[in-house]
């Protein structure tokens, strides 16, 4: 009240007399003493009081704005008008009347902006600051005008600033600011030392102001002109664009700024004081900030720069901040920057600044490189930088921030403000390692600049004269706590700093260059990792993305050591770690830290059995635990004004990559679009409403906030489970397997799959983490697969040596049921288990519904390695199993393997149709891999459903007919695939898959007939892929050779294409036996359509491992499709010539077939082929296997097909079909008489003698017993795998796995070795069967011929015969049954026999069947064919031979 009265009173009197009389008088120094006091108070009075304030200006009879203009226009001392701007500042704190008081600065030209002609001298403040003040060395007036404009330029900036006298705009204003008062500060005389720095502070300050308010706008880039008097002038640019263009050039005023802060640097660094101190580091702080901003906008700037019109050059501010110190002739200024960190203590604001300066321009690598340079390049300075930034890493008041409650507002501003720059250092280290060494990050840690970084040697401060680096200092702030039982303090009351603490330590960890010396150091130093990682899981609920993230890198790191220490063979460290992670069992973690090294062979869960109650949860499942899936998702918009789809879109538009990498909106830059679109509503209503607008912008704006905050948390969560995925993968794949019981591994894998399947089946989980999910329960399965498999394989080799696989464990389940017995088959985690397991998998399948294909792609890769467990492993076939009686088969109680794949399929029928759509739907369509993977899973399910529901399912609801028709389209990208240089070849693989899967449809009987009737066989007859066959180049005998290439070549890729059609066609011959007409008449067709490749094949130009497989695989089919009989069931109605066509098809396979065997069989040079080479090494031991099989599968097919064209052709010995003529010698070709009788009749080929036959038989008779002692060889070694040699362990290792077998573990050298030796007594017992098959063929077919030559034959020796057949021949209809056409065309080749021949005959075969040979054939019936069950065939045969061959004699 006493304060108003005063002004009252006061103010008119004051004013009215200064006003009348000051023409007449000047003031009196009393006078203005009083008028000075009566200003100040006035001032602090509407500083505080906003009320005040505008009672005052808007009182009609005092009017103190206006008073004031006018005594400022009037000659007063400087002191006194200096505070009268004071005053004005202070009314200048409302905007609205700073709006006016903009206008009448303009109006009475305190600072001259409009120059007129008319006028003598210039007026205004610069007179006064370059005449008066500086004649004085004193500065108020230009201290106070500058602290007006720095209010004003606050409260409210008019953008048409002076329109109608000038070019609008701020710019002469700036313009003085700038070259009349900074530019030349330093210059000036100062009667006041501490003047100086007053004065750049206070334009400083208004520099900072103009600056952190500009945004750089398109507009700022073109010239907008205006109009003045009558013609067009270009207006000023706002006053922000002027500075960045001079802080972006090196101008005089970047320059000043620099030269500034290299003066306050020296000046602190005397740490004495001195007048105007303070004004300095203020001084100091708007110049940091000022870079600081410019660094900040620089980018934009330059951006919309580019993109205009404008003539004008800039650079990047931290180019210009590389550049020469004139004054020391040194690029010190980053230096000069840098060393303010070292007075964070006494100065954190300009640390703070600094601090951030270093990490805007840390991002770029070519400056670190200078920069390591600066900072190394004096001893003196490096030691006091590295103490520098230690300091402000170390300082301890960030752990107060949560405390600060009670403190001043100042205290926690500087309390902030010391955090923030540790904040910035962090990430100044963080930016620096991703960057090529040298690096700031690497210098500041301690780490080798001169020598290679990989040979330094981190040691604790002092030690070895090695200073304290930064990484001691995080070091530090990540420990304090990790004595006692809460934890690092770090994690709870500073989370962001000890987030990235962890990450600097992880990017040292996981960089190759730095991770050994890092690594070393904390395992020696510190045993960082162990007393880290038993606290976790950390929780934090307030601050839970941080929580996350450093769980994550620390986790990260964890993976990293328990690899590294693996390689190391460190077994002692790494057990620690396990122990830590994986134990259920109570340990003590506040030992010191050596107890897990005493015990070196405790389990991992050691008291498993024993002490069941105090368990307590492995702290991997703790860890999961502490991510919580569910995440709350902000409510959706409600809108009143705003349309909400616009809203999004332009949110939509204002996301940006922020430095993490995660999409977020940027919040300022929302607002700004908003405000502007509310400023540009027109109308009454608009104006009215704008409070509403404004209040639902903030509502938008909140909004958004959480919407980032989702993202943030949604990326947090992903990354900890990330890591979590990547540590459980670690120890599951790179830990030494016999660090964890094979028991506690399955339960580990078991506890695992189990939790992370609960947490992502729960409703309230972020469909986001599926993905991380599905990889880890991946990984999981295929690792339970092979652990569960592994125990059994151990288990069969305990049980008795020769013992077949499935006999010894259903020997050993007999005794007790499964879930009791500890040692053998499925029971270490018990049945019941791995149902839950299966169903979990499924329910996971079922809840990605539609979409998330790739998810479900990871989980069918998981279905099918946890069907592989009830997989019967390889067993080697040791011809022993035969033995059993079929009774004791059929009694033989149900194997482990049989009641695990019962319950699996009855678990899967469960879902029913539900989840056999989904997994049919990927079959059909959708990404490559995923399809593939969906073929092979319903593959698997096929081969085992006995029931065959999945089958019917896929024909009735048309899945396989979808399949079916796919390969026709499948047809022009496969062709695509045959060039030189193919594209992708993801194309072949899905059409492998695809193959794959109706292969495994057609072996069942159902299967085949429905692919009969959806058409398979037909489609591939329509694709003109299998017409391209590649030219191979001659010298492909040696092909093989060559070393095996990623990209295979197009006769490889074209048999990748080829040989699945074959093999569809093969199985659906065998296995479609209701219908084998049907089957046989549409293979036939598709051997017709594509007859030019077959016969190309069956010329068999080349010999290499691919060509015999496709020819044994083409033989195999004609020899079931290209039969007499077929023909006449075709559904087709064949005219006469089309039949005729038809016929000579069938023909020609027939004859190319025979002469195969004079190929295969004869003593030829294929026969030498296999035995050329047999000291080949790796690789082309199982390519020589490979060939030796195909070559016997082709003679086996071949004789099938004479047996059945003899059969099919001939009901009666009389009238039988003869294939070979009737003469022992090896090849009949060579007589020259014969050649010329048959060339007429057969002019492209000539029917081989049955000595091929003869021949035939005694080979593979000698073969069958070098197989046989080889197979026998190989069991016995199977047997006794742990007796053999090293030497011969490598050498069975080598032919699996060429490269690489001296890496590999003993242990797995043993598994590999087994692997072969399995694999090549499977290969001998097929080659075995596939002899007795052959030598069968042939002696069957023998005695046909001779009993056919020998009893039935009317011997010739004239031409008439030959002429008469020929004339009977052509007489037929052709219509007639296709068998009696065969007969004619082989009787007409054979119809030359003379009484001679015949006695040839007789003699030879006496000879050649001969006494040692029927003992060989007896033998082999003795040896094999009994234990096959096929009693006294071949005996059989041998008598009638024999009895023949008498017969005649007599």
């Amino acid at each position: 009240m006493l304060y108003h009265e005063h002004l009252r009173k006061d103010l008119p009197s004051a004013d009215s007399v200064q006003y009348r009389h000051l023409p007449s008088r000047g003031i009196t120094q009393k006078e203005q003493d009083g008028l000075i006091a009566f200003l100040q108070l006035t001032s602090t009075i509407i500083t505080w009081s906003e009320n005040a304030r505008l009672a005052l200006c808007e009182h009609p009879q005092w009017t103190p704005v206006v008073v004031i203009l006018g005594l400022l226009q009037c000659s007063i001392p400087p002191v006194l008008k200096a505070e009268l701007l004071k005053t004005l500042a202070a009314f200048g704190k409302s905007p609205e009347i700073a709006a006016s008081l903009w206008q009448s600065l303009e109006y009475t030209q305190i600072l001259q902006t409009v120059r007129i002609p008319s006028q003598r001298q210039a007026i205004g403040i610069e007179v006064e600051l370059n005449e008066i003040e500086s004649r004085c060395e004193e500065y108020p007036l230009t201290r106070a005008f500058c602290q007006l404009i720095s209010t004003l330029v606050e409260s409210s900036f008019p953008s048409n600033l002076g329109a109608g006298l000038r070019p609008p705009g701020f710019d002469p204003y700036l313009q003085f600011l700038r070259d009349s008062v900074f530019l030349r500060f330093r210059t000036r005389a100062y009667r006041r030392a501490a003047e100086k720095w007053e004065v750049a502070e206070v334009v400083l300050e208004v520099f900072y102001k103009l600056l952190r308010d500009y945004e750089p706008q398109l507009e700022d880039f073109v010239d907008q002109f205006v109009e003045l008097q009558g013609e067009e002038i270009i207006a000023y640019k706002p006053p922000g664009f002027s500075l960045m263009y001079h802080l972006l050039n090196e101008s005089p005023m970047l320059e000043l700024a620099l030269s500034l802060l290299e003066e306050g640097v020296k000046q602190l660094d005397t740490y004495a004081p001195f007048p105007g101190k303070k004004h300095l580091e203020k001084a100091v702080q708007h110049c940091l900030a000022l870079l600081n901003l410019t660094l900040q906008k620089e980018n934009l700037f330059m951006d919309l720069l580019r993109e205009s019109q404008l003539a004008l050059i800039v650079s990047p501010l931290e180019q210009l901040l590389q550049g020469i110190n004139p004054r020391t002739k040194k690029a010190d200024n980053v230096v000069n920057i840098a060393r303010y960190l070292y007075h964070g203590n006494t100065n954190p604001e300009l640390a703070f600044e600094s601090a951030k300066i270093l990490c805007c321009i840390s991002c770029n690598s070519n400056i670190q490189i200078k920069l390591v340079g600066d900072f190394t390049h004096d001893q003196s300075i490096s030691q006091k930088l590295m103490a520098g930034f230690v300091e402000c890493l170390d300082c301890e008041d960030a752990e107060e921030f949560v405390r600060l409650e009670e403190g001043s507002d100042l205290e926690r501003k500087l309390v902030a403000i010391r955090y923030e720059t540790r904040i910035h250092i962090l990430n100044l280290l963080i930016t620096s390692l991703e960057c090529n060494p040298p690096n700031l990050a690497l210098y500041l840690l301690g780490f080798e600049l001169k020598k290679p970084v990989s040979t330094t040697n981190l040691q604790d401060p002092g030690v070895l004269g090695c200073p304290r680096t930064c990484l001691h200092a995080i070091l530090n702030i990540l420990e304090k706590g990790t004595e006692g039982r809460t934890g690092p303090v770090a994690v709870r009351e500073s989370p962001q700093l000890a987030e990235l603490c962890y990450q600097v330590i992880y990017q040292l960890c996981a960089c190759s260059d730095t991770s050994g010396p890092t690594m070393r150091y904390l395992r020696t130093s510190q045993d960082f990792l162990f007393s880290q990682l038993q606290y976790l899981p950390f929780s934090n609920k307030e601050y839970e993305i941080s929580m996350l993230n450093q769980m994550s890198w620390l986790m990260k790191t964890a993976s990293i050591e328990l690899r590294v220490t693996s390689l190391n063979r460190q077994r002692s460290h790494t057990q620690r770690l396990l122990h830590l992670l994986l134990d259920d069992m109570p340990v003590k973690p506040y030992s010191d830290g050596e107890g897990g090294m005493e015990d070196e062979n405790r389990s991992v869960s050691g008291f498993l059995h024993f002490d069941t109650a105090t368990k307590v949860r492995r702290k991997i499942l703790n860890i999961l635990d502490s991510i919580d899936f569910s995440q709350e998702i902000p409510e959706p918009l409600q809108l009143d004004f705003f349309d909400r789809t616009q809203i999004e879109q332009v949110i939509a538009n204002c996301e940006h990559k922020n430095l993490r990498g995660q999409t977020v909106c940027n919040v300022k830059l929302l607002h700004r679009v908003l405000v502007a679109e509310v400023n540009a509503l027109q109308g009454m209503a608009a104006i009215g409403q704008r409070p509403l607008l404004m209040e639902e912008i903030s509502t938008v704006l909140q909004y958004v906030v959480g919407r980032n905050k989702l993202l943030q948390c949604l990326h947090a969560k992903r990354h900890a489970l990330e890591s979590w995925r990547q540590l459980v993968e670690i120890i599951l794949t790179a830990c030494p397997q016999d660090l964890i019981q094979a028991e506690d591994r399955q339960l580990i894998i078991r506890d695992i799959l189990q939790d992370v399947h609960d947490k992502i089946l729960d409703d309230e989980a972020a469909q986001e983490l599926m993905p991380v999910v599905a990889g880890a329960v991946f990984t999981l399965t295929a690792h339970l697969s092979q652990a569960v498999l592994t125990e059994q394989k151990q288990t069969s080799v305990l049980g008795p040596a020769d013992a077949h696989y499935a006999f010894m464990l259903d020997s050993s389940f007999t005794s007790r049921p499964p879930e009791e017995n500890p040692l053998v088959g499925f029971a270490s985690i018990g049945d019941s288990s791995l149902y839950i397991i299966l169903k979990k998998l499924l329910d996971f399948i079922l809840k990605t519904g539609g979409g998330f294909q790739r998810v479900r792609t990871h989980l069918y890769g998981s279905l099918l390695y946890y069907l592989q467990i009830a997989q019967r492993p390889d067993e080697p076939d040791t011809l022993e199993a035969a033995k059993k009686t079929m009774w004791e088969r059929l009694t033989a109680p149900e194997d482990v393997f049989s009641k695990l794949q019962r319950e699996n399929i009855a678990i899967i029928e469960s879902y029913g149709a539900a989840l056999m759509e989904v997994v049919c739907r990927d079959a059909c369509d959708g990404h490559e891999i995923g399809r593939m993977l969906a073929l092979a899973l319903l593959d698997r399910i096929v081969s085992v459903d006995k029931q065959q529901q999945w089958l019917l399912y896929l024909s009735n609801s048309g899945y396989l007919k979808v399949l079916v028709d796919s390969l026709v389209e499948d047809d022009r990208t496969l062709q695509s695939l045959l060039m030189p240089q193919p594209p992708l070849l993801k194309a072949l693989y899905t059409y492998e898959s695809k193959m794959a899967f109706l292969t495994r449809v057609a072996k069942i009987q159902q299967g085949a007939l429905e692919l009969l009737r959806s058409g398979a066989i037909v489609r591939l007859a329509q694709c003109q892929v299998y017409d391209m066959r590649p030219e191979t180049d001659p010298q492909s005998m040696f092909a093989m050779r060559d070393p095996p290439v990623f990209i295979p070549t197009p006769v490889d890729r074209y048999r990748q294409i080829l040989l699945p059609a074959l093999q569809l066609c093969q199985v659906i011959l065998t296995s479609s036996m209701a219908q084998h007409l049907q089957a046989a008449g549409q293979v036939l067709q598709f051997l017709i359509s594509h007859s030019d490749t077959i016969q190309a094949i069956l010329r068999c130009q080349d010999v290499s491992a691919g060509s015999l497989q496709e020819l044994a695989l083409l033989t195999g089919i004609i020899s079931k499709a290209a039969l007499p009989g077929i023909l006449s069931e075709l559904d087709v109605d064949v005219n006469e010539g089309s039949l005729m066509e038809l016929q000579g098809h069938i023909g020609r396979f027939q004859r190319q077939c025979l002469g195969l065997l004079s190929r295969f069989g004869g003593s030829d040079r294929l026969r030498q082929f296999k035995f050329q080479d047999d000291n080949v090494e790796g690789d082309k031991v199982s390519k020589k296997d490979e060939i030796e099989l195909a070559m016997q599968q082709i003679c086996a097919n071949v004789m099938e097909y004479c047996q059945s064209l003899m059969l099919q052709s001939s009901p009666t010995f009389q009238h039988a079909v003869c294939l070979f003529t009737p003469s022992l010698s090896e090849t009949v070709n060579r007589d020259g008489p014969r050649q010329d009788t048959q060339a007429p009749v057969v002019p492209y080929w000539r029917l081989p003698g049955l000595g091929i036959i003869v021949y035939l038989l005694k080979q593979s008779a000698n073969d069958f017993f070098s197989y046989y002692d080889s197979h026998r060889q190989s069991v016995s070694k199977l047997q006794n795998v742990d007796q053999l040699p090293p030497d011969e362990i490598k050498e069975l290792c080598q032919s699996v796995m060429p490269a690489g077998v001296d890496k590999i573990s003993t242990a797995q050298k043993y598994v590999l070795a087994r692997r072969r030796l399995v694999k090549v007594i499977n290969n001998r017992a097929k080659l075995l069967s596939l002899c007795s098959f052959i030598i069968e063929t042939c002696l069957f077919i023998l005695w046909r011929h001779l009993e056919y030559y020998l009893l039935h034959c009317m011997p010739t020796d004239s031409q008439d015969s030959l002429f008469a057949s020929r004339t009977l021949f052509k007489s037929r209809r052709l219509q007639d049954s296709f068998a009696s056409e065969t007969n004619l065309d082989f009787r007409s080749g054979l119809a030359i026999v003379s009484q001679h021949d015949l006695d040839q005959l007789q003699a030879d075969a006496i000879n050649a069947f001969g006494e040692s040979l029927q003992k060989k054939l007896l033998d082999i019936e003795g040896l094999y064919s009994k234990v096959r069950s096929r009693y006294s065939f071949i005996q059989a045969l041998v008598r009638r031979i024999r009895g023949l061959l008498r017969i005649s004699r007599n």
